[in-house]
């Protein structure tokens, strides 16, 4: 068989068992549903290996299998093609491997609900939608897989429908990436308005002839690839949940915790990071986008991380800390670090996606509760859960030695915060050192709310035996501890517990088709940098990349980012180190220090835990100005200028004039004589007058 067959396989496998399952679920049963998506999953994800180990180490080159016309109009062409080279073999391992696990996980986590081959059939679809994206041989494709993915998400995150939380922040991701996909069409307009195709294999040689062309608009000269750079950003600002548009990624919690770790940590978030790398080429001619990207990743990073550190809830912290980890990236392709926003891509998805997993196997052992602050002591009871949480919490940190090594973190982060200062050094100084600096600083926090986690849910007093009022679960009702809503009771149809017994609960370890794919992360958290560096960032980079990114001879910031000062090495080891300390500092040597300081409400911590007031600010101007405007166009617009000058208009004439009218209606012969009369003496008067004329 082909490598092109084998691709054409591993593309499609997914979207035969969302079929499947999706169709045939009830017929075939659960258990055929799961195996069915899972088995496909499996034979996705061993041919996207295949293909990542033959592009590697193997010499396969980049190609593009045609397989079907899309839109034909006029000189617009799109036809359905699968686009293989380094950037699209890298995202095949990321997405399948995330999937095929999460498929596996699944298993257990979701064993009681009933609506499993629905479920199955979601994550296999959003799988395939994934893969199409990631495949795309033009923005057409790509766009069909980014609406793809969208709609996928706003499935899964309302899996639980009948829950009022999950469907209003389904809703709320699905308007929101709404507005950047706007700016994606508008982007893919204005490419195809300057060079007549959307294809990347024919557009990418044009770019650099048309790097200083100019559009008039509102009488000033705008920069054209600056203006679709822009305009294409502002699409992954939305899908991956950047500062103004990340309101919805937090919310997106409300689905189970597969999805979370499949969606919302590994895959589709990181599509805008993807798209910004694969257009390398337009980028490098639109310095005004790429310091536009530089500022916007950069106060991400550190917005994100800022929030994380005040949330209570074991799975919106790990969200804040994708968010962070996000603007990481974005800053890196910024400063034209595109290999090193790839490679931490490529890193994150494992300790990630493991760290959600991971947090789903403690909210699993803690009976479905989610607020940390009613945890603590689970480290004896959830061994191997804590064991594999440790290991992704110190990948996260990016805790390693300099010139010895670490886990995959370390080799990723400390590579996009050296190319953000050697960029500050080569002609990127003011924006270069923007990002140095926020990265450092959010680095410094990342290790305090990591730890901070690790504390509170494995260390520390156990909470939970002081909730004895807490351990009522009936088959239909989960208590889901939220930090804005703690304690509010969601009602879970669809997801049954078998919690009924009194007394407090016993936390337990997670069953082992759990545990198993916590201990293959493990492994891509601890070996994924240390092994695959030397082919993202290394001294093989350019045999890896082999022109899936494209930088001009002037971007040498990954090449000076192997010899910055010392300092600038050991920096992120510092902050790290500092914020582990006082993490420790206060939620082990001095216990309760932090609850007290919370306790107190200060300004700082009120600003902080309320995520900067952004949802509030939204809700004020958004929400509310969008109600208040429908109601202006409905109350005053509608009904008082449409239907009052239209149809009630009309029928009030017509009831008016109808009543003046029936006046003449008396019933009496002389009366109608008299205006017959009065008629024939108006026409006789006109006759006269004309014919007289």
């Amino acid at each position: 068989m082909s490598i092109q067959t084998l691709v054409i396989l591993g593309v499609f496998a997914p979207l035969l068992g969302a079929m499947i399952a999706g169709f045939f679920g009830r017929r075939i049963g659960d258990i055929a549903s799961q195996a069915v998506t899972t088995g496909l999953l499996f034979v996705s994800c061993l041919i996207s290996w295949i293909v990542f180990s033959k592009w590697t180490w193997g010499g396969l080159e980049a190609f593009t299998v045609k397989l079907l016309p899309f839109i034909h109009v006029g000189d617009f062409q799109s036809n359905w093609a699968i686009r293989i080279d380094a950037m699209s073999a890298t995202m095949l391992i990321v997405v399948t491997s995330v999937s095929a696990l999460v498929h596996t996980y699944s298993w257990g986590y979701m064993k009681e609900d009933d609506s499993r081959p629905r479920f199955f059939a979601y994550l296999s679809l959003f799988t395939f939608m994934m893969l199409a994206l990631v495949t795309a041989a033009d923005f057409l494709q790509m766009f069909f897989g980014w609406e793809g993915v969208g709609l996928a998400s706003y499935l899964l995150i309302g899996f639980w429908y009948k829950k009022p939380s999950a469907t209003a922040a389904s809703i709320k991701a699905f308007v929101v990436n709404r507005v950047g996909d706007f700016g994606f069409l508008l982007g893919m307009m204005t490419v195809f308005w300057m060079f007549g195709t959307i294809e990347f294999a024919k557009l990418f040689p044009l770019i650099a002839a048309k790097a200083g062309t100019g559009w008039e608009f509102l009488g000033y000269t705008w920069s054209a690839l600056d203006l679709a750079g822009l305009l294409l950003f502002i699409g992954a600002m939305g899908k991956s949940a950047q500062f103004f548009l990340h309101t919805w990624l937090p919310d997106a919690m409300e689905g189970p915790t597969p999805v979370s770790a499949l969606i919302h940590a590994a895959t589709m978030v990181t599509a805008g990071v993807y798209m910004v790398c694969l257009l390398s080429p337009l980028y490098e001619h639109a310095p005004v986008a790429t310091q536009f990207i530089t500022v916007i990743g950069g106060i991400t990073a550190i917005f994100a991380a800022t929030v994380g550190m005040m949330q209570n809830d074991i799975k919106r912290v790990i969200a804040y800390s994708t968010c962070s980890q996000l603007g990481y990236m974005f800053f890196a392709a910024g400063v034209g670090a595109y290999q090193s926003a790839m490679f931490h891509l490529f890193t994150h998805a494992f300790f990630k996606a493991l760290l959600f997993l991971g947090a789903g196997s403690v909210i699993h052992g803690m009976h479905h509760e989610q607020d940390m602050r009613k945890m603590g002591g689970l480290w004896k009871l959830l061994p191997l859960t804590y064991a594999t949480m440790m290991i992704g919490t110190i990948a996260i940190t990016g805790l390693g030695i300099p010139g010895i090594g670490g886990f995959a973190g370390f080799y990723s982060k400390d590579s996009i915060l050296e190319s953000a200062y050697a960029s500050a050094t080569s002609g990127h100084a003011v924006f270069g050192m923007f990002a140095f600096t926020i990265g450092i600083l959010a680095a410094l926090l990342t290790a305090y709310y990591s730890w901070r986690l690790v504390f509170m849910t494995f260390h520390n007093k156990a909470q939970w035996k002081e909730e004895e009022g807490a351990a009522h679960h009936d088959d239909h009702q989960a208590v889901v501890a939220h930090d804005d809503h703690a304690g509010a009771h969601a009602a879970h149809d669809d997801h049954a517990h078998d919690d009924h017994h009194h007394g407090p609960l016993q936390p337990h370890e997670s069953p082992w088709i759990m545990v198993l794919p916590l201990l293959v992360l493990s492994v891509g958290a601890v070996f994924a940098g240390m092994v695959f560096a030397p082919h993202f960032i290394g001294h093989h980079e350019g045999e890896f990349w082999r022109g899936a990114i494209q930088t001009l001879e002037s971007n040498h910031v990954l090449h000076d980012s192997h010899s910055v000062p010392t300092w600038v090495k050991w920096a992120p080891l510092i902050v790290t180190l500092l914020g582990t300390f006082i993490a420790f500092v206060l939620y082990v040597l001095k216990e309760g220090t932090a609850k007290q300081m919370a306790e107190k409400k200060g300004a700082l911590y009120t600003f902080l835990y309320n995520k900067w007031y952004w949802d509030e600010l939204y809700n004020v101007t958004f929400v509310k100005g969008t109600k208040a405007l429908g109601d202006f166009f409905w109350k005053v617009g509608d009904v008082k200028i449409i239907d009052g000058l239209g149809p009630n208009g009309a029928a009030w004439a017509s009831l008016k004039s109808g009543g003046w009218l029936s006046r003449f209606q008396s019933g009496f012969v002389y009366f109608y004589a008299f205006v017959m009369l009065i008629g024939v003496a108006a026409f006789l008067a006109f006759a006269i007058f004309t014919w007289g004329a």
